[in-house]
């Protein structure tokens, strides 16, 4: 492959003039069988080149630990993008936002208590240095400069929205190279961000989705010479639980990007295909009121969740064409959808039942934090006694994020982050009886200084005033669901697992719907599909159809409240929400 310099007015590849036209595609958010399929049809588009984040947090689980397998995969995935003539623009963060959880920073840092992230605290550098160097040199031979399609290396993220700092941009520019990056680097920014977040020396860029004259002189003012170029082009947007699935006009997103190009800059489309925040991997906001991210990102992309291409993406290719050469080939047609299926979930049991499902108790005075039990995603358990009968006020000085509160095995409250709330009150049966708080961790927080987002109860916990001690805290990844004790019933109470099967003659993409249920996780023969929650926008759950098999299949859904319901749907279209453009 070709190598990419920075010229006093353009890039160059292999010294000819060289516009990037680049869409922004996340390999750990679409199934690995996918991949070939979504980089086709970025080939298709007119691209040239594909971007992708690299979640630190999914690639290094645990201090000490680092996997690249499966749909983590990261050289494969670069592999199939050169094999379809794109190069690659590679973004490792370590701080990567992207509606990710932690903005793709692993939990564990934050079990130093006072750790501060995005900084030249060394317990921080130390830890992006044994990121980078388990990362890097494995991809060496992906680089340009060795043949590989990768031809640039982003520097941090959206950093001028964080801080400003140039000796931390300086350290992590330095750990870059001394782990083999021989490529060009570059930092991305907001217009009002560019001087705080760039790198003398290191080529800036700038992210909006409209205002692009605009956009590009500011970026000029603050650049005076060198390659224009918009790193997120934003074309669509990310939902909220409780929100409206956000659209923009397909008419509107491609006559910026005419002016954008027309303008003689680079962009990369944020995004081609959004993907999907599988399992527990969505991030969140919190500017003042918590605010998690649903489990699509669709973002309202070029191509949709399931990798269709939608109106947008042929107004794009309209656009893209009059710029660039444009392949001679059809428009990818849609894939095929399951006809409906219903599944019922004949057999059930309560989630407190499954014992071996969480990790050994651990007993303190206070309730620890998810963090301190060494655990990433999903919930913890927290048990203690009440110390008397009669009312009471149970009052929690920070609930991250959602606590669902029972006093001898009965539901008494919920106590969420999203509405401040910190206090329920109860009548407890007796003295001794047993509270048990289940905690969910909705998603950390992936924007701004919300980021040192721990989770669980913080903080000290009263009933009626006195502190309650004598705390075992319990964790519950749910990163694996063998041997649950299911039995064929009615449905019960939750939080409770509910199970059933079905047979399929063929496999096709689908999306499961939840009518009836509440709030809870499905997952499809052991993969995780995902959050789902009654208050929508987003009211079905997307499947790849590579999750599925001829045959015999296994839905499984982890329902924490009650159901009206004992079945579920596997349904040939999505519904992501009111539409609101």
């Amino acid at each position: 492959m070709p190598r990419l310099e920075i010229a006093e007015s353009g890039f160059l590849l292999d010294d000819h003039p060289f516009r990037i036209i680049s869409g922004g595609l996340h390999y750990f958010r679409v199934h690995p069988q996918q991949w070939a399929d979504r980089l086709d049809k970025a080939r298709l588009l007119g691209l040239n080149t594909i971007e992708t984040y690299v979640p630190w947090n999914l690639h290094a689980p645990r201090p000490g630990e680092f996997r690249m397998d499966a749909g983590l995969d990261l050289p494969r995935f670069l592999t199939l993008a050169a094999e379809a003539g794109l190069h690659v623009l590679l973004r490792p963060g370590p701080y990567i936002c992207a509606e990710w959880e932690g903005g793709g920073l692993p939990a564990w840092l934050l079990a130093e208590e006072d750790i501060a992230l995005r900084s030249r605290d060394p317990r921080f550098l130390a830890a992006v240095d044994g990121y980078l160097g388990a990362l890097l040199p494995p991809l060496r031979p992906y680089l340009s400069s060795a043949g590989g399609p990768v031809i640039a290396v982003q520097l941090e993220n959206e950093y001028g929205a964080f801080g400003q700092d140039p000796d931390y941009l300086r350290d992590l520019a330095d750990l870059l190279r001394k782990h083999g990056v021989d490529v060009p680097l570059f930092t991305c920014d907001q217009p009002a961000d560019l001087v705080r977040g760039g790198l003398d020396g290191v080529l800036r860029t700038a992210n909006f989705g409209s205002r692009v004259e605009a956009g590009l002189a500011e970026l000029r003012r603050i650049q005076p010479h060198g390659p224009l170029m918009c790193s997120e082009f934003w074309i669509g947007w990310f939902d909220r639980w409780g929100g409206i699935h956000t659209t923009r006009d397909a008419a509107d997103a491609a006559a910026e990007l005419d002016r954008l190009l027309a303008a003689g800059a680079s962009v990369n489309i944020y995004m081609l295909h959004g993907g999907t925040n599988f399992g527990f991997t969505n991030g969140a906001n919190d500017k003042g009121t918590y605010r998690p991210t649903v489990t699509s990102y669709d973002y309202d992309a070029l191509l949709d969740e399931a990798g269709d291409p939608t109106p947008k993406y042929e107004a794009f290719r309209e656009v893209i064409a009059r710029h660039a050469e444009v392949p001679d080939e059809p428009l990818p047609e849609p894939a095929p959808k399951l006809a409906p299926v219903a599944v019922d979930l004949d057999r059930c049991g309560r989630l407190f039942d499954q014992e071996h499902l969480f990790g050994a108790p651990v007993r303190a005075e206070r309730p620890l934090t998810m963090e301190q039990l060494g655990q990433c995603f999903g919930f913890v358990r927290y048990e203690t006694e009440l110390p008397c009968a009669g009312p009471a006020v149970l009052r929690v000085d920070t609930v991250r994020d959602r606590a669902q509160v029972f006093v001898d095995g009965q539901p008494v409250g919920v106590l969420e982050r999203e509405h401040h709330e910190h206090a329920l009150a109860f009548v407890s049966p007796r003295s001794g009886a047993r509270l048990v708080v289940l905690v969910e961790n909705q998603g950390r927080v992936n924007y701004g200084t919300a980021i040192h987002d721990r989770k669980g109860l913080l903080g000290q916990v009263t009933v009626n005033g006195a502190a309650l001690g004598s705390w075992t805290s319990s964790a519950l990844p749910l990163d694996r669901l063998d041997a649950l004790a299911l039995t064929p019933s009615a449905p019960v109470a939750g939080p409770a697992f509910h199970r059933g099967t079905f047979e399929l003659r063929r496999t096709a993409d689908a999306y499961l719907g939840l009518d009836g249920w509440t709030k809870g996780l499905a997952w499809v023969n052991g993969f995780p599909l995902g959050r789902y929650w009654s208050r929508g926008p987003q009211t079905t759950l997307y499947v790849p159809a590579p999750a599925l098999r001829p045959g015999r299949n296994e839905l499984t859904v982890l329902e924490l409240h009650a159901t009206a319901s004992r079945s579920v749907e596997l349904r040939g279209r999505a519904d992501l929400g009111i539409r609101e453009d």
